[in-house]
């Protein structure tokens, strides 16, 4: 599905962000990213440029 591709691809360019992988069928991404480059709100903010709201669940 090319929503959680376009979602991923977005993570992954994104400066601090070492590693995201989003999947579909659980609606749930798994990002490592560096603390001192990006915080949660910038990755909000960037899955927020593709459109979906981000949920915290950890």
């Amino acid at each position: 599905p090319d929503c959680a591709n376009k979602i991923e691809q977005v993570l992954n360019k994104t400066e601090g962000v070492k590693k995201a992988d989003v999947h579909y069928t659980t609606s749930k991404a798994n990002v490592e990213y560096d603390p001192d480059k990006i915080d949660i709100a910038g990755l909000k903010k960037a899955v927020a440029k593709t459109g979906y709201q981000v949920e915290k669940t950890k």
